[in-house]
C-alpha cells in the first residue's frame, strides 16, 4: 500500500481542479458558438439573385440553391416567405372569343410634293388584296387611303382606346414610302413606335396577353440587295421601290412584325401587280392561312419573296435585285388563324 503524504494530495486536487471542464463555463461556450453559426447561416441566406450592374443594396431577390461552406456545397433550406411561383403553360393563343379581332390597313399612295416621293402606283392592288384575305381569316378590316401623320397616330390611338374584350388579336397593315424606323404620312415620315406603343401592354389593357400584328410594306434604307447567282427564273416587269394564373408580362410582350424587308435595304413594288411582300402574304394566307402558325407563314413569304421575285428596269442600277423579309416576333405563344 502506497502511502501519501498531505502535501501530495493537496497537489493532485489542484491538478484535477484545472483539468476538470466547468459545466456552466461548456454551455456558454456552446451557446456562443451556435449564435455565431445562425449569424452566420443568416447573413448567407440574405444573399441573393442580382443583376449584372452596379450595386444596389435597395434590391435584394432571394433564391433557392446552394451555398458553400468549408470548400463543400450545403442544400439551403426553402424559405417560407418566399418562393417561385411555377404557372402550367398553354402554348397557344386563345382564338375563340366572339370576334377574331379588328384589322387596320393604311394605304398611303399620294404625297404631298415638299415630301419629294413618289406616287406608289401597284399599292391600290395590294390593299385590295389584303382586305380580301383578311376578311377570310375573319378580320373586320378597315381600309384608310392617304392619311397623314397626324391622322395616322389619332386613327391608332382610337382604336387601342376600343374596348377589344370579346376579339382574339389585333391587326395593322402599313403600305407606304419609308426608312429605318420611320414610315411616311402623305405629309412627311414619322416614328413607327409611335403608333405601335398606343397598343403596349400597359396602354391597351383590353388586348393584353393577345397577339398584336404589323404588317409594313415600306422601305428600311436605300442599300441593294444584289442577291447571288444561282438558278432563277426569268426576271419580272419593271419594279419601283418603297424608298425613303394572375401574373405579370412584359408591356412589349406578344408584338410581331413583319417588315416587307431587312433594315437599311429598299423594298420591292410591281406598279402592276403589287408589292413582292403583299403578293407572297396574300398567297400563304390564302392556301395555308387557316393550317399553319403565323411564323410557319411568314418563313413561307420569306421563302417565296427570295425566290420567286428579282427587279428589273430600264435603268441597269435597278435591276437584277433581290429582296428578303424580316420578321420580329415578340409573341408568346403560338398562333393559329383556325
Amino acid at each position: 500500500m502506497v502511502s501519501l503524504s498531505p502535501s501530495t494530495i493537496l497537489g493532485l486536487e489542484r491538478t484535477m481542479n484545472k483539468t476538470e471542464a466547468d459545466p456552466t463555463e461548456i454551455m456558454d461556450k456552446e451557446t456562443r458558438t451556435t449564435e455565431i453559426e445562425e449569424e452566420e447561416g443568416q447573413e448567407n441566406y440574405g444573399e441573393g439573385d442580382t443583376v449584372d450592374a452596379k450595386p444596389d443594396r435597395r434590391s435584394r431577390f432571394l433564391f433557392f440553391g446552394s451555398k458553400k461552406k468549408d470548400g463543400k456545397l450545403q442544400e439551403k433550406e426553402q424559405s417560407s416567405e418566399s418562393h417561385y411561383r411555377i404557372v402550367s403553360p398553354t402554348f397557344q393563343y386563345k382564338m375563340s372569343h366572339r370576334r377574331i379581332g379588328k384589322c387596320i390597313i393604311i394605304n398611303n399612295k399620294n404625297f404631298d410634293e415638299k415630301t419629294g416621293m413618289n406616287v406608289r402606283n401597284g399599292t391600290d392592288r395590294d390593299a385590295g388584296e389584303l382586305f380580301k384575305c383578311f376578311t377570310n381569316l375573319g378580320f373586320e378590316v378597315t381600309i384608310y387611303n392617304d392619311q397623314t401623320c397626324k391622322n395616322m397616330e389619332w386613327l391608332l390611338k382610337k382604336v387601342s382606346e376600343e374596348d377589344h374584350s370579346d376579339r382574339s388579336c389585333f391587326a395593322c397593315i402599313l403600305l407606304s414610302h419609308g426608312e429605318e424606323g420611320m414610315i411616311y404620312g402623305t405629309d412627311g415620315a414619322m416614328p413607327i413606335k409611335s403608333m405601335t406603343s398606343f397598343f403596349r401592354g400597359d396602354m391597351c389593357k383590353s388586348l393584353l396577353g393577345k397577339p398584336k400584328l404589323f404588317f409594313i410594306q415600306a422601305c428600311r434604307g436605300s442599300e441593294f440587295d444584289d442577291g447571288v447567282q444561282t438558278d432563277s427564273g426569268p426576271p419580272n416587269d419593271m419594279i419601283e421601290t418603297d424608298a425613303s394564373p394572375r401574373h405579370k408580362i412584359p408591356v412589349e410582350a406578344d408584338f410581331l412584325f413583319a417588315y416587307s424587308t431587312v433594315p437599311g435595304y429598299y423594298s420591292w413594288r410591281n406598279p402592276g401587280r403589287g408589292s413582292w411582300f403583299v403578293q407572297a402574304l396574300c398567297n400563304v394566307l390564302d392556301e395555308f392561312g387557316k393550317q399553319l402558325e403565323i411564323v410557319q407563314i411568314l418563313t413561307r413569304v420569306n421563302y417565296m419573296v427570295a425566290t420567286n421575285f428579282e427587279s428589273w428596269s430600264e435603268d441597269p442600277r435597278f435591276s437584277e435585285k433581290k429582296q428578303i423579309p424580316c420578321v420580329v416576333s415578340m409573341l408568346t405563344k403560338e398562333l393559329y388563324f383556325n
